[in-house]
């Protein structure tokens, strides 16, 4: 068995350049487990596919496993089963099914492996026999440069239920690799290829570095008699009795502290001494009965300008605990409506007076920013996501303006907090939170004051650059580590 960072380091060591290409395979390799199933769940959950149908899906998959049968039949059920769809419908649904289940499936340690790769300059390409409806999402989330799959065939933009060219199974598989690589002036002998079934051992055979990731029984004894490294990533956090007692420590501890806030403010007359007792001591003790710990670079840049519109990347519910801990003092935040029924947001959101925004009413979301601006003028910070919602992966979503409308108006500055594993310890929409480490980087505030109406777009873009930018190269951290 060899540990991921022997593979990083030979990544590390790999020429550089997009004449070098890491091809990966998509389930159970990039992904824990099958996203097929997803894709049958959630049908039959929604009465979009008969039982029958699923039963001899089923059924050709137990062939393909134990009697060896042509993978082939497989797609020939799935891809049937879809004649007369859209692509464009198909499109959807894939993104959907992407954000609610699939996005929490990727290996953490598959996306550095990936990241580490494209540091290197090499083309990032995904191998894999599912469909453009399955893999895409996931390709463009992590950022790989090609996709080559299972095509459907497509007339009019309305799959016939048939298939456009081979399946990417075993040899063909291969076969589609070795082609791309001709195409684009790839040199195999330097190459990676990641599988995890013995159908991916062609592909593997087919480049210079052969790593299979979290392979089968057969995959391992092929990769043992061609002394081929074998590496089992470590696969996404799942709910232990470990995770649900520390969560509900946590919100114990968050509980007891908002009540704590409120008795002083009341006490005090001055709600505002109440929130900042509430807050500091609530997300700290939470965090810590929580098991999670947070490693902080640029930490004075919290305090050097205030009041101030604090920006993060958003990806889980535990955020706004990490955020608390941070910010302390003499601040609220703006959230969508809806997690005022977050068990995690809500005690604390009650505390510190947060402006909630109603996004299906652009006239009541307008009057809620203005209540943000009125606070900033009174001395208190604003914490606030520019994408707008929790993003289902680390990668980063398009920015919303409302947040920097608001710096602007109200004449502050921005300071961007980018947050790095929360998504890992408590995903975007789980209950249960998991003890690890949080990396923060708070990074310099950027003023506002000369913003001007022509160039808005410039600096929010300019803004987006800096959390790019730290999430793929983070402060402090060098290649080795």
């Amino acid at each position: 068995m060899t540990d991921l960072a022997a593979i990083l380091d030979s990544v590390a060591d790999a020429p550089t350049g997009p004449s070098t290409a890491a091809f990966f395979d998509l389930d159970g390799t990039v992904v824990e487990g099958y996203t097929v199933r997803s894709v049958y769940r959630d049908r039959l959950r929604h009465a979009d596919v008969s039982p029958s149908r699923s039963g001899r899906l089923a059924l050709a998959a137990l062939d393909v496993r134990f009697r060896q049968a042509p993978f082939d039949k497989v797609v020939d059920i799935a891809l049937e089963a879809l004649a007369g769809r859209t692509e464009d419908e198909l499109a959807a649904f894939g993104e959907r099914l992407f954000r609610q289940d699939i996005a929490g499936r990727i290996y953490p340690q598959a996306r550095q492996l990936v990241h580490a790769h494209r540091r290197a300059g090499h083309r990032v390409v995904m191998a894999t026999s599912a469909t453009p409806f399955q893999a895409d999402p996931v390709a463009a989330d992590m950022g790989f440069d090609a996709v080559l799959c299972t095509r459907p065939e497509v007339r009019s933009g309305t799959l016939t239920g048939n298939v456009d060219g081979d399946v990417l199974w075993g040899p063909d598989k291969a076969r589609s690799v070795t082609a791309y690589a001709q195409r684009e002036g790839v040199r195999l002998a330097d190459s990676f290829a990641y599988g995890n079934g013995a159908e991916d051992a062609p592909m593997l055979g087919a480049v210079g570095h052969p790593r299979p990731l979290n392979p089968e029984p057969e995959l391992v004894d092929i990769a043992h008699l061609r002394g081929w490294p074998v590496v089992r990533l470590e696969p996404p956090r799942r709910v232990s009795l470990s995770s649900a007692l520390r969560t509900g420590a946590a919100l114990t501890a968050l509980g007891a502290s908002a009540m704590l806030g409120i008795g002083v403010g009341l006490l005090t007359r001055d709600r505002q001494a109440g929130a900042n007792v509430g807050t500091g001591t609530g997300c700290g003790l939470a965090l810590t009965f929580g098991g999670v710990t947070l490693r902080v670079v640029g930490e004075h840049n919290l305090w050097v300008r205030r009041p101030a519109v604090f920006m993060f990347n958003h990806q889980s519910s535990l955020d706004m605990l990490v955020l608390g801990d941070l910010l302390r003092r003499d601040v609220t935040g703006v959230a969508k409506k809806e997690l005022a029924h977050d068990p995690l947001f809500a005690p604390i959101g009650r505390l510190v007076d947060i402006v909630y925004v109603d996004r299906a009413h652009p006239h009541e979301a307008k009057e809620s920013l203005r209540a943000a601006v009125g606070k900033l003028h009174d001395g208190i910070s604003v914490a606030i996501a520019p994408e707008g919602t929790r993003s289902p992966s680390p990668t980063l979503g398009p920015f919303k303006k409302g947040g920097f409308h608001i710096a602007v108006e109200a004449g502050v500055p921005i300071v961007p907090i980018v947050i790095r594993n929360t998504g890992a310890l408590m995903w975007r929409d789980s209950l249960w939170l998991h003890p690890g480490t949080v990396d923060v980087a708070v990074l310099e505030p950027v003023p506002t004051s000369d913003w001007d109406p022509d160039t808005f777009d410039d600096h929010v873009a300019y803004v987006r650059r800096r959390f790019l930018d730290t999430l793929a190269d983070w402060p402090g951290e060098t290649e080795a580590e």
